[in-house]
């Protein structure tokens, strides 16, 4: 029993030294971050999904994800579908280094689900569609 605790002892003096050398990089090691929201309502449109999330206890915020950002090659956005139960959507905003990198939507399978919901016919959704660069959250 006493080797075991000289050796465990050892090993936890010894370590350290040839531990990973964790400097500061941003190539090597870029700054991730990420804003993860509780979505109120994901509204099918023609050109995307609409998507109403809680910026606070009183408020909601409107963004739209075009369907092409998870079907392109650099995938913008990825979709997590959620098994049946009591799980509520949500949608996490990812950045790197400040800058806008991807979303996830974690949104259920059944289209019936009282999150989810269809746009009118005609109704100008375009002012939520944006591009890639110029994607607006606000929390």
């Amino acid at each position: 029993m006493k080797k075991l605790i000289i050796v465990l002892v050892f090993m936890a003096v010894i370590s350290p030294v040839f531990a990973q050398n964790n400097q500061n990089n941003s190539k090597n090691n870029p700054n991730v971050y990420y804003i993860n929201v509780p979505v109120e309502k994901i509204w099918l449109a023609g050109k995307g999904y609409i998507i109403q999330y809680r910026k606070s206890t009183t408020q909601l915020g409107t963004v739209g994800v075009p369907y092409d950002w998870f079907t392109s090659p650099d995938s913008s956005a990825e979709l997590v579908r959620l098994p049946k139960g009591t799980n509520w959507p949500n949608m996490s905003v990812f950045y790197i280094d400040g800058k806008f990198s991807h979303v996830r939507l974690y949104m259920h399978w059944q289209k019936s689900h009282q999150t989810m919901g269809v746009t009118p016919l005609g109704a100008d959704v375009s002012r939520h569609f944006v591009e890639k660069d110029a994607f607006k959250f606000e929390y």
